[in-house]
């Protein structure tokens, strides 16, 4: 553990470790030559990623509840605290077989372990998705797609997705006659900063009161929402220019036909 907070430096991946024997139970963990649990938890501490193999245990009673056809209730006292680990994991690999979801969790050893010896195949789709892993943001905004009707001003809306637009928001919800475009931001800790982008500052100047900053505080643990209606009236930002790296583009030389 790192300073006073609740995250394992190892956090994500014991979240996709814990996600795997949650739902696939034993057949998780002879795709790396295990038989037995204890050994398999045994393995994690031979390599340095956690100090006993009860760290990996509880990872895999967090997720228990979510996935009650294994048999145990895991930590089911806790009820939905920790389902947004489960969204994105979800989200992301949620319907990769056994073997599929195996290859994930040792890419991601082989990466950011160094563990060589592992024998990956994926295809690069799932790299692409990969990648988004470790996104604040989107784990932020499937927290927020799946629990915005218990933010008030939200309450009984009627969600449209508008990430895909890129227009300097990422939802609006239509409570009544209503309108309110929300801007979610994540935030691992209870407290932060977050910034917004020409975009996202042209569209708080247009809309005010219905631009809605939501921000999801504390992703590391159990997340809470704070909302910000009309940001820039609210809230002292600091213009920054950022200058953009070059990049390079391909063209032709002649025409196809």
């Amino acid at each position: 553990m790192k300073g006073n907070s609740n995250k394992h430096e190892n956090y994500e991946i014991l979240n996709l470790i814990g996600y795997g024997l949650s739902k696939f139970n034993d057949t998780f963990i002879k795709e790396f030559g295990f038989k037995t649990k204890n050994s398999f938890f045994n393995f994690f501490v031979q390599t340095g990623i956690v100090e006993t193999g009860s760290v990996i245990k509880n990872r895999m009673d967090l997720f228990d509840p979510y996935f009650p056809e294994n048999g145990r209730k895991g930590w089911w006292q806790k009820g939905d605290a920790y389902i947004h680990r489960k969204y994105l994991i979800d989200s992301l690999f949620g319907n990769e077989n056994v073997k599929g979801y195996s290859n994930i969790v040792k890419l991601y050893l082989k990466e950011n372990f160094n563990l060589t010896n592992l024998i990956v195949e994926v295809n690069p789709i799932v790299k692409s998705r990969f990648k988004k892993l470790q996104e604040t943001g989107l784990e932020a905004e499937l927290y927020f797609i799946n629990n915005y009707n218990s933010i008030d001003v939200f309450k009984n809306g009627i969600i449209e997705d508008a990430r895909l637009y890129g227009d300097g928001y990422d939802f609006q919800v239509n409570v009544n006659e209503n309108s309110f475009l929300a801007e979610v931001k994540g935030i691992r800790a209870k407290k932060g900063k977050f910034r917004l982008t020409e975009n996202e500052y042209s569209k708080a100047r247009e809309y005010k009161n219905d631009y809605i900053v939501t921000l999801v505080l504390n992703l590391n643990d159990l997340p809470t929402f704070l909302t910000i209606d009309n940001p820039l009236k609210n809230l002292k930002f600091e213009e920054k220019i950022i200058k953009s790296k070059e990049t390079k583009e391909y063209h032709l030389i002649s025409d196809i036909c």
